[in-house]
């Protein structure tokens, strides 16, 4: 099934939207209750570009969530995180030349290097008050203003923010703490949830499987495992990457590299007949970013020419330029020939189509919302298969 075939977005169909509605309502008996076939979504995209926190998202929104004794489950991972955030910082103070505010900063400083890069089991009084001082040391901050120069876990700053409600002996992850969680992806996970069809379409349900696979180096090589019967592909781009290197390769522009896996994996012939949807991911980094004065033409020299091209209209900052520049990337790589075209492509002249998102994946109403649109976009498909539409 090739989902997208038909689905051009324009806001000119807004009028049309209302008279196909009125058919579909008319021909909805002849819509089955359940479609028969899952939808397979294949999630890729480099290490970091959100990838798992989509997974968490569809739990919350299509499988009611987290348990209590789930949220405490992932007390671990999040203490893990913390320790690995302020052990990174400490650790590259020196690196970078930086020096603490004060006596106390340099104690507590000596205090976390000396337990190593694993978190304790429990937060003990004398070690919240370690993490509170030095995440409150100016040398720390300008550290962490400078962390595109070493490997930081995104999450550090909302971790550390909250670090004093966190580290309570009655603390039970929040949904969003569970969200800002990371860990390294093995391996190849899978979630499967129902989605309910709207009511003028026929009601039922739509069965979704959705699949994620580590985006580290060592780990693509798994990734050919899951291809078959793919039928979209949901690829993650982090626009905020444009500053950071990768940690398996530290010479390696993040960037770069996600252009480079998604040209791999959008000319790849096992996907040809797949769906293609990319989140262009962490809009919010991007924009803390830039705000701090980062500027991505410090990394691609031709974003100032990209500025003064009719690709670039209604465009209003530099943010809106950047994701807008970023977006045209990948355009470009869409509209590249394709080097080995697959025989399961009826016609290998047929314009493939590929939809763009500006995400921001810890963000459950932006999710929600952008997923309706992809399950919207799968539906009408089907109807057409269907003769439906």
């Amino acid at each position: 099934m090739k989902i997208f075939r038909c689905l051009r977005q324009s806001k000119n169909h807004a009028s049309e939207k209302s008279a196909t509605d009125k058919e579909l309502q008319r021909k909805s008996s002849a819509i089955p209750k359940n479609f028969p076939e899952a939808v397979k979504i294949l999630l890729l995209g480099t290490a970091e570009s959100g990838k798992t926190t989509i997974i968490k998202q569809m739990r919350i929104l299509h499988i009611n969530g987290y348990t209590d004794d789930e949220r405490r489950d992932n007390i671990p991972e999040i203490y893990q995180n913390i320790h690995e955030s302020i052990y990174q910082l400490v650790q590259h103070m020196s690196i970078l030349g930086l020096e603490y505010q004060s006596c106390a900063s340099k104690h507590s400083a000596a205090y976390i290097l000396s337990m190593g890069d694993t978190a304790p089991e429990y937060m003990n009084e004398e070690y919240c008050d370690h993490v509170m001082t030095l995440w409150n040391d100016f040398g720390i901050r300008t550290c962490y203003e400078r962390s595109n120069e070493f490997p930081l876990s995104d999450s550090t700053k909302y971790f550390l923010d909250n670090f004093e409600r966190i580290c309570q002996d009655d603390y039970i992850p929040t949904t969003e703490d569970i969200l800002h969680s990371r860990k390294v992806t093995t391996g190849i996970h899978n979630i499967s949830f129902r989605v309910q069809i709207p009511k003028y379409l026929g009601g039922g349900e739509q069965i979704f499987h959705m699949y994620d696979v580590g985006g580290q180096r060592d780990q693509r090589n798994k990734w050919i495992q899951v291809f078959e019967g793919i039928q979209a592909v949901l690829f993650l781009i982090s626009c905020s990457d444009f500053d950071q290197t990768l940690r398996e390769d530290p010479t390696q522009n993040r960037l770069i590299e996600a252009l480079s896996l998604f040209r791999g994996v959008w000319q790849n012939r096992f996907l040809s007949s797949a769906g293609f949807i990319v989140f262009l991911n962490k809009q919010d980094i991007l924009r803390r970013k830039i705000a701090a004065g980062k500027h991505i033409v410090d990394y691609f020299p031709e974003f100032e020419d990209f500025c003064n091209s009719p690709q670039a209209e209604s465009c209003f900052d530099e943010c809106d330029w950047t994701k807008k520049f970023i977006k045209q990337k990948l355009i470009d790589i869409t509209e590249e020939p394709v080097k080995r075209p697959s025989r399961n492509l009826m016609n290998h002249n047929a314009k493939r189509e590929c939809y763009y998102h500006f995400t921001v994946a810890t963000d459950t109403g932006c999710i929600r919302k952008v997923f309706n649109d992809v399950h919207q976009m799968i539906l009408h498909d089907n109807l057409a298969q269907m003769n439906l539409m």
